[in-house]
C-alpha cells in the first residue's frame, strides 16, 4: 500500500505511519495541483493539512484512493461530497486542539483583565502610565461558560485553579458532569446577568448563530469582559461593536470572526477589543498531536480497516429500499428537536411498513445525526452520532411496526425532554421526495425541505390571514403552507414553508399575538441530501 503526504507532518507522525505497517509513505510537500492529479492514481491514501486542495478532480483521478486524512478539524479544502460518491473515507482530528483552545481562552481572559495590549503599546511609545491600565483579578470573579463541551470543560478546570466561581449554560450537559466540573447550570439570561467574564465554547449552528445579540449583551454588567475562541457568528458583531463603543460592557477578546480575515471590521478600531488571528489551535503541541492522531487513524484504516473520526462514510450496508429513509430520518430529527427548547433525554425512532422487516439501523443513526446537528453542530455524523448521544446521556429507542395505516412506509420520530414530548411523522414518495405528514396530534402533508415557520393557535376564522399579513409586513415570502387541527374550534397548527429563515424577532411577534399558543422557526436549509455509500 502507498500513502502520499502533501503537507507538513511531524517526524513522529511519519514514523508512526511506517512502523510495522507495510505502508510505503511518500512525502511531497507543496505539490502543484497538476502534479497531484498526475500521481494520485498510484496511492491508497492521502494526508493533507490546509495547504492542499483535494478537489473532485483529485478524487476522480485517485482510482485506488481509499482514504483522505485531513490533519486538523476543518475539511473545507476537501470535496467531501465527491469523496462520498466515490466511497473514499474522509477523516479529521477534531480533538487534538482542545488543550490549546482552552489555554488560549485563559490567555485572552488574562489579557483583557490586565489591559496588556494597551499597556504594551503605551510603554513602547515611551510612556509610563501605571494608573491608566489598572486591571482586575480573576480570583473571586464569576466566569460564565456558554457551552460546556470538551473545550469548555477544560476552561472550567483552569478557571477553578484561579479560584473563580463558575456558572454555565448548556442545555445538553448532564448534571453529573456539571457537578464534577463545579459549574452551576443556569438559563442563559441568568448566566449573562451574574458573570464578570463570559467565555463561549458552542459550535456554530442555526440555533447558536447570533446567540449573543443586542438583547443578550444588554444583560451583561458594565464591567463584564467577553471572550470568544469558538466560532465567529455566535456573537452578533454589530451588536458587540455598539456595546463596546458605548462602554455598556468593558471589553471583549475575539480569536474568531464571522468573516476571516475580518477586513474592514469596525471592531478592529476599538481600544477595548483584543483580537488574534484564529490562533486557538496554533501551538506546537497541538500541531504535533494533529500529526500523530492523523497518522494513527489513517494507518488503522489502511491496515486494519478500523474507522475513527470519519466525516462521511456509512458503517453498514444499506438495503436500497431503506436508503431513501436515511435522509428522511436526518431531516425529521433536525425538525423535531427544534420543536422544544428543553434538553433532549430520549430519541425514539419507529419504522412502519415494509421497511420494518429490513435492517434500519442506519435510519436510527441518521435520526440521531439530525438531532445532534442542531444540538452540537455539523461535526456530528453517522460514525460518531451514537457515541455523542451516549456521552450526553440520551436514550435511544428503535421500534418496528409491520403495518402502516395510510402509507406503505412511515417513520415516526419522538424526542422526550423534561416534561415534554415532541413527535413528527414522515414518509418518502416514489420520486424520493421527503414529506412531513404529521406533527404531534396534527396531520398534514408537505415537502420536508427549506425553512419553516410553525404556529400553534386557536382554530378560528382569520388566523391564516393574520399569519400572512405579518409575514408580508416583514418581507418574508410564503412558498407553501399546511394546516392541521385536532377538533373544530380547538387547537390548530400551521406549517409554512418560507423563502428565508424567520428570525427570532418575528417569532416573538407571533407569540405575542392573541390566540397564538406558540411559534417556532424551523431551519433545514443548511441540510443537504446525503448519498450513502457501502464500504
Amino acid at each position: 500500500m502507498k500513502l502520499l503526504v502533501t503537507d507538513e507532518l511531524s517526524q513522529e507522525g511519519l514514523e508512526m505511519l511506517t512502523k510495522d505497517s507495510g505502508v510505503q509513505v511518500d512525502v511531497k510537500p507543496k505539490l502543484p495541483h497538476e502534479e497531484l492529479l498526475r500521481i494520485i492514481g498510484e496511492y491508497d491514501g492521502l494526508i493533507v493539512r490546509s495547504g492542499t486542495k483535494v478537489t473532485a478532480e483529485v478524487i476522480e483521478a485517485g482510482k485506488k484512493l481509499r482514504v483522505v486524512g485531513r490533519a486538523g478539524v476543518g475539511v473545507d479544502n476537501v470535496d467531501v461530497d465527491a469523496a462520498t460518491r466515490r466511497g473514499v473515507l474522509v477523516m479529521n482530528t477534531p480533538a487534538a486542539n482542545i488543550i490549546s483552545a482552552a489555554e488560549h481562552t485563559m490567555a485572552m481572559m488574562l489579557t483583557l483583565a490586565r489591559n496588556i495590549p494597551r499597556a504594551d503599546a503605551s510603554v513602547k511609545a515611551g510612556k509610563w502610565e501605571r494608573s491608566k491600565f489598572t486591571g482586575v483579578e480573576l480570583m473571586g470573579k464569576t466566569l460564565g461558560i456558554v457551552g460546556i463541551g470538551r473545550v469548555g470543560g477544560e476552561v472550567a478546570k483552569r478557571a477553578k485553579s484561579f479560584q473563580m466561581k463558575l456558572v454555565g449554560y448548556d442545555p445538553y450537559i448532564s448534571q453529573e458532569l456539571a457537578v464534577k466540573l463545579g459549574v452551576r447550570i443556569l438559563p442563559l439570561e441568568k448566566v449573562l446577568e451574574e458573570a464578570d467574564f463570559i467565555t463561549i465554547h458552542t459550535p456554530l449552528t442555526p440555533t447558536t448563530h447570533h446567540l449573543l445579540g443586542k438583547e443578550q449583551l444588554a444583560m451583561l454588567k458594565p464591567s463584564a469582559l467577553i471572550v470568544n475562541c469558538a466560532r465567529g457568528g455566535i456573537i452578533d458583531e454589530d451588536a458587540l461593536y455598539e456595546a463596546l463603543k458605548e462602554r455598556t460592557i468593558a471589553g471583549a477578546a475575539l480569536d474568531v470572526f464571522e468573516d476571516e480575515p475580518p477586513k474592514g471590521s469596525k471592531l478592529l478600531t476599538l481600544d477595548n477589543l483584543v483580537a488574534t488571528p484564529h490562533l486557538g489551535a496554533s501551538t506546537k503541541e497541538a500541531q504535533e498531536k494533529v500529526s500523530i492522531e492523523m497518522a494513527e487513524h489513517v494507518k488503522m484504516f489502511l491496515v486494519d480497516n478500523k474507522i475513527t473520526n470519519a466525516v462521511n462514510v456509512p458503517i453498514s450496508r444499506v438495503d436500497p429500499k431503506v436508503s431513501p429513509f436515511i435522509g428522511l430520518a436526518e431531516r425529521l430529527g433536525a425538525f423535531c428537536v427544534q420543536l422544544s427548547d428543553a434538553p433532549v433525554k430520549k430519541i425514539e425512532v419507529e419504522c412502519h411498513g415494509e421497511i420494518a422487516n429490513l435492517d434500519t439501523r442506519m435510519v436510527t443513526v441518521s435520526a440521531i445525526v439530525g438531532v445532534l446537528s442542531i444540538v452540537v453542530g455539523s461535526n456530528t455524523n453517522i460514525i460518531n452520532a451514537s457515541s455523542i448521544a451516549r456521552e450526553k446521556g440520551i436514550q435511544i429507542v428503535e421500534t418496528k411496526v409491520d403495518e402502516s395505516s395510510h402509507y406503505t412506509n412511515m417513520l415516526v420520530l419522538r424526542i422526550s425532554s423534561d416534561g415534554h414530548k415532541a413527535e413528527v411523522r414522515g414518509t418518502v414518495f416514489p420520486s424520493d421526495q421527503f414529506r412531513i405528514i404529521g406533527i404531534d396530534e396534527f396531520d398534514l402533508d408537505m415537502p420536508l425541505e427549506g425553512d419553516f415557520l410553525l404556529t400553534k393557535h386557536h382554530d378560528m376564522p382569520g388566523m391564516i390571514g393574520k399569519i400572512g399579513t405579518l409575514l408580508g409586513k416583514r418581507d418574508i415570502n410564503i412558498a407553501r403552507m399546511g394546516v392541521g387541527r385536532a377538533d373544530k374550534g380547538g387547537d390548530a397548527l400551521m406549517l409554512i414553508s418560507v423563502d428565508q429563515e424567520v428570525g427570532k424577532a418575528v417569532v416573538a411577534e407571533f407569540r405575542a399575538l392573541p390566540n397564538f399558543h406558540d411559534a417556532r422557526s424551523i431551519v433545514l436549509s443548511h441540510m443537504r441530501t446525503r448519498e450513502y455509500m457501502n464500504i
